[in-house]
């Protein structure tokens, strides 16, 4: 998911779907309606071109502490089928982490993402290699995989079953899961559920390698913008197994800022901090 498009990383995000109306489960096997239900999801977010946005990332230990940081994410729409989108994330704030910046080329399968990070400390860009993907982003409970766009040509799918929305009973929601087609993914599986309504994500439950409930991701505070494309103010990501959390707090959306991919490129990275 690129962070700031929850049908796409988280984070990010993106499912896919196909024919602009709710699966029908008669007429369809659970895995043709766990694609149907991805691509409507994916559909309903295509043609937004660009945007930016402003963040701040939570994290918090088992007993509940916490340290704060401030970033912005610059998102560009390619709207090549064949082409995943376009992310940066830069940090400006507290001072040992200012100047941080993670851009993503998000590649459509069998291509991996391409990721490169800058670091101020030594002063360079590295490339973030497809081994490497599974770590921790900046020690939060994000990983580098989690901060790609989530494609739909980027797994298989299959519908559970419907039932109320974990995050708001009064919304329905499909409950599916993915696997991912990456044998270099850190996950087994993802189960995730959409609601019916607007087909935004509400929550993920991630799936590690050995088949273990290793995270969940809850979506809060939807807004819609341009009358059309969903945001969510608040993405909750809960390590299961260590009980730390990152929450990733969004606010200042700004569509067709006029970003080109030229302002994606990796040697552009060191000049990013404010």
């Amino acid at each position: 998911m690129m962070l700031a498009k929850p049908t796409a990383v988280l984070i990010a995000l993106a499912l896919a779907g196909a024919m602009g109306q709710a699966p029908d489960a008669a007429a369809e096997t659970p895995e043709e309606k766990g694609l149907a239900i991805a691509i409507e999801a994916d559909k309903r977010d295509l043609g937004f071109g660009d945007f930016e946005a402003d963040g701040e990332m939570i994290l918090k230990d088992k007993s509940g502490r916490e340290s704060r940081r401030i970033f912005s994410n610059m998102t560009l729409e390619r709207p090549e089928p064949a082409l995943g989108d376009l992310g940066i994330i830069v940090f400006s704030k507290p001072r040992d982490i200012r100047g941080t910046a993670l851009l993503t080329h998000a590649n459509i399968e069998p291509a991996d993402d391409d990721q490169w990070i800058f670091l101020p400390a030594i002063k360079r860009v590295k490339r973030i290699s497809s081994s490497n993907r599974t770590g921790k982003f900046v020690s939060s409970e994000f990983s580098y995989e989690d901060l790609g766009s989530q494609e739909v040509n980027d797994y298989t799918y299959k519908w559970l079953r419907d039932e109320p929305c974990p995050t708001d009973p009064a919304l329905m929601c499909f409950v599916s899961e993915s696997y991912p087609k990456n044998s270099k993914s850190g996950y087994s599986k993802r189960v995730s559920w959409t609601d019916q309504d607007e087909y935004r994500l509400q929550h993920i439950a991630f799936y590690n390698r050995r088949g273990d409930h290793e995270k969940s991701l809850s979506f809060s505070g939807y807004e819609q913008y341009l009358g059309q494309y969903w945001r969510a103010a608040k993405m909750a990501m809960v390590n299961e197994q260590t009980g730390k959390a990152t929450d990733l707090l969004w606010s200042n959306y700004r569509f067709g800022t006029g970003l080109s991919e030229g302002d994606f490129n990796s040697q552009r990275l060191k000049t990013m901090a404010r």
